[in-house]
């Protein structure tokens, strides 16, 4: 079996590459090398050059990765790409590859992840504290070739551990996840992640949570990430040593708490999730012919909403109901856009105002009653979803308008009042108000049952 192994210098954030060391490696000796410098095309930050050494004088006269991608290609042909923490580097080489429109793939092996399995119990796994353990001269820290050589040495190594052939075996079988999750996290970790909905956790090496998400599926959202090539899910799972989850049971109580679980831990890569929710609120007016409209926009555009959605699809969801329910016409709920009449007064749901069969006055009165109908849903108000398991149920609580919190709840729990359910309630922040983001959830089909 051949192996190339590979170590590349970047600019940081834009993740250029500055310079690239590839060994190759038959198993017992090296028996090729490419090392070179790279122009970059791009600034090199004063930090990197600080790290690495590598400046913009350094690489001006160097060729560019289109110059050296043909040497890349063959030294790497019919190899195994290996590296320490594999997925940063083959990441950054095939990005180069991708930019000058050529595919780059190759079975990948981490040294890092070899180390953790076939050398255990040391402190720490990172390439500069490794090799001080084992004894590995490491010279020229952080510049390709300096690292390349000494990944050899580590490489050559965990070859001659015990049972290293079956654990290469395993790490490159198609269906194992080894090369591709973070160098730092247990593949027993992410095998224990549930395939069902809620909020997982990404922690570093010292457990403090860098990032929070929620998901339907919990372990596929969060293989997802590795697979991402964005800057942020790279630098994150870069510093991933850890994930873990709470279960939900719904998609809605995982927004609840992936957004207090935000809110508590203020994640480093959750600068996103941080802001406000946005929401689309249902409003009224009246046209020239004295129609009144229903219609929606973002939240903030609106002054006086009638009710406030979680998202689009909800609103829309939404008015599709109170049009049936009061047989509105959707050319005048906006649903139906650039008609002259709509389709529902074909199929008998609408009245004809869209025709000029019914009066306006009557159409009016109608729309009013929908809005004391849909201004009434910020009383109070609780919904009902899947619970984590089969004998509970999930609710969410919303008094005087007010989000109060959710909880989880037993099926056979005996519910006579709201007030009962405060013994089950997990509370939140009172500034945290999402009485109108969730009323896209309110239906009498999913609303507990109060006796």
């Amino acid at each position: 079996m051949m192996y190339t192994i590979i170590d590349v210098e970047t600019t940081g954030q834009s993740n250029r590459m500055t310079e690239i060391s590839v060994f190759k490696f038959d198993g017992h000796q090296v028996i090729d090398e490419f090392t070179s410098l790279i122009n970059p095309e791009a600034f090199i930050p004063q930090h990197i050059t600080a790290l690495t050494g590598i400046d913009s004088d350094m690489v001006a006269d160097a060729p560019t990765f289109a110059e050296v991608a043909q040497d890349i290609l063959k030294i790497t042909e019919d190899t195994i790409f290996v590296a320490h923490n594999v997925n940063f580097d083959y990441n950054v080489i095939q990005g180069e590859f991708k930019r000058i429109g050529q595919e780059f793939t190759r079975k990948k092996l981490c040294t890092v992840r070899l180390s953790r399995r076939l050398i255990p119990g040391h402190r720490s796994y990172s390439l500069g504290k490794i090799c001080k353990a084992l004894d590995i001269n490491l010279v020229d820290r952080h510049r390709a070739k300096g690292d390349a050589e000494a990944t050899v040495i580590l490489f050559e190594l965990l070859l001659q551990q015990p049972n290293s052939e079956n654990v290469f075996k395993e790490f490159l079988n198609k269906n194992s996840r080894e090369s591709t999750l973070p160098p730092n996290l247990l593949k027993e970790k992410f095998e224990a992640l549930p395939t069902t909905a809620g909020i997982y956790y990404f922690k570093n090496k010292k457990g403090k949570v860098i990032y929070v998400g929620k998901a339907i599926n919990i372990k596929k959202r969060v293989l997802s990430h590795f697979y991402s090539k964005t800057k942020k899910s790279l630098e994150m799972v870069r510093e991933t040593g850890d994930v873990d989850f709470e279960s939900s049971g719904s998609e809605l109580v995982a927004l609840l708490m992936e957004d207090a679980a935000i809110k508590h831990h203020f994640p480093i890569y959750n600068k996103v999730a941080k802001r406000a929710i946005q929401s689309f609120s249902i409003f009224s007016y009246e046209d020239r012919k004295g129609i009144l409209h229903l219609a929606s926009n973002k939240t903030k555009l609106v002054p006086s909403p009638i009710i406030t959605l979680f998202n689009v699809r909800d609103v829309r969801s939404y008015l599709e109901k109170i049009c049936g329910k009061f047989n509105l016409c959707p050319k005048y709920c906006h649903l139906q856009e650039a008609v002259s009449e709509c389709s529902h007064y074909n199929i008998k749901n609408c009245n004809g105002i869209c025709r000029d069969e019914e009066s306006v006055e009557s159409y009016n009165n109608r729309v009013l009653e929908a809005i004391h109908d849909m201004s009434n849903q910020k009383d109070d108000v609780v919904l009902k979803e899947k619970g984590r398991n089969e004998d509970e149920e999930a609710f969410v609580m919303i008094k005087d308008g007010e989000y109060l919190g959710y909880g989880f709840i037993g099926k056979h729990e005996q519910i006579n009042h709201i007030d009962d359910l405060n013994t089950f309630l997990i509370p939140q922040k009172k500034q945290c108000r999402y009485s109108e983001d969730f009323t896209s959830c309110f239906d009498d089909q999913i609303a507990l049952s109060l006796k």
